[in-house]
């Protein structure tokens, strides 16, 4: 006689992997993403044709799954998400786990990347795009009207280089790494260069370079520049991050949600702020002190730019890391000083420390680059991140990034309007 099978919900129950993907919302692919994670457990039974799962940890994490996704959390009803990717804690922040200043300090930008997509170092990589796809690019943005800004030309040429690519579709983990090693470089590839002589070849640094400076590149320019591309890759749930992962929830390709988190960058408030301490910086080398340029600042009713930031109390780790390496930068003692005049200026007022920006803008004054470099530069180390951000999203329920909305209108029914 056949003993019979368990009821639903038994603590012996087993689930398929179809039974599981339908209990989760996912597709099949997923379940086994969530075993690599170490979210689930598989048995393969003998003699079975696949792995089975235990039915009370499939509707554990089904009922995590869903509460995560009402948008709630325990601090004050703001989303949060469970992400395996960047960890901000005082005044340091960790990808995977490991110091990213540290990380920055010894590797390239490329090698970053492929660290925070699949949790291993590959050195020496190097991403290099396919010929058609930059030529779609370049012709798409070559059409833009000579005034326009970087964060709308990358935007541009991702759309463009996607209608290039027939398996955009693919979310799959292996198609979607290969998706971001080819846009990355074509991003890249597809703004105007600067100088004339240059090579779209080598790391991705000195390729980048040849779009943001007429001058040539030196060593110590050069590592900056690939040490401030590894040190912006990723900065948590970013206002542009999130909205790469509520792209990624409803199954957009990766071209896509980039150009979600290009759409956000472009904000004043987001990508913008390293031109205006850029603008800021030049004010003080023109007056030769920050005084009145400060001064000026606060009467108009402006913060200060390149000052402060809410998750850090003390100095951005990141700025801390490239005015380390600007001192090695010929040309660019002037910018340090007025930069440090600014931090002191200010610090008699209040005392807010440099971030990131400032040290952008001293990269970029001293290099002879335009206001916009700092954004450009912002978007293309930002780019890696967004697509771990859609990868862990491409593992998760579809459409869970989907927060209720409180209405507060007038109540119905109302009279039809005349």
């Amino acid at each position: 006689m056949r003993d019979q099978e368990p009821a639903p919900g038994h603590p012996e129950r087993r689930l398929t992997t179809k039974e599981t993907a339908e209990l989760l919302g996912v597709k099949p692919d997923t379940v086994y993403a969530y075993v690599s994670r170490g979210q689930l457990s598989s048995r393969r039974e003998p003699g079975g044709r696949g792995s089975t799962f235990d039915a009370k940890e499939v509707e554990s994490l089904a009922r995590r799954n869903r509460r995560e996704s009402s948008g709630s959390s325990g601090s004050g009803g703001e989303l949060s998400v469970r992400t395996r990717i960047t960890l901000i804690e005082k005044d340091r922040y960790y990808f995977r786990g490991v110091d990213a200043t540290e990380l920055a300090a010894r590797h390239s930008y490329e090698e970053i990347a492929e660290w925070l997509w699949t949790g291993e170092l590959r050195p020496g990589i190097t991403f290099t795009a396919p010929k058609a796809a930059v030529a779609i690019a370049r012709r798409a943005v070559d059409a833009l009207p000579e005034h326009t800004g970087p964060t709308d030309r990358l935007r541009v040429a991702a759309i463009a280089a996607a209608t290039a690519d027939p398996l955009r579709f693919d979310l799959s983990e292996d198609a979607v790494l290969g998706t971001a090693r080819i846009l990355i470089p074509t991003l890249v590839a597809a703004l105007p260069p600067v100088r004339r002589a240059h090579r779209d070849e080598g790391p991705l640094a000195h390729r980048l370079w040849a779009r943001l400076s007429g001058l040539p590149a030196d060593e110590a320019s050069l590592r900056v520049l690939d040490t401030a591309l590894g040190l912006l890759v990723d900065h948590d749930l970013a206002a542009s991050t999130l909205a790469v992962r509520v792209a990624a929830s409803a199954r957009a390709h990766p071209y896509a949600a980039v150009s979600s988190g290009l759409g956000v960058l472009e904000g004043p408030l987001h990508g913008a702020a390293s031109g205006l301490a850029h603008r800021l910086l030049l004010d003080v080398l023109d007056q030769g002190t920050a005084a009145p340029v400060v001064a000026d600042e606060l009467r108009a009713g402006r913060r200060i730019p390149g000052l402060g930031h809410r998750l850090y109390p003390g100095e951005d780790p990141r700025a801390r890391a490239l005015f380390a390496l600007l001192k090695e930068v010929p040309g660019a003692a002037p910018a340090l000083a007025a930069a440090r005049d600014i931090v002191a200026t200010t610090a008699r007022h209040t005392p807010l420390h440099a971030n990131v920006d400032l040290a952008l803008a001293v990269l970029t004054v001293s290099s002879g680059m335009p206001s916009t470099a700092g954004e450009t530069i912002f978007a293309v180390a930002r780019t890696a991140g967004w697509i771990a951000h859609a990868l862990e999203e491409y593992g998760e329920r579809p459409l869970r990034m989907r927060p209720s909305g409180h209405y507060v209108g007038p109540r119905p029914p109302q009279a039809l309007p005349e």
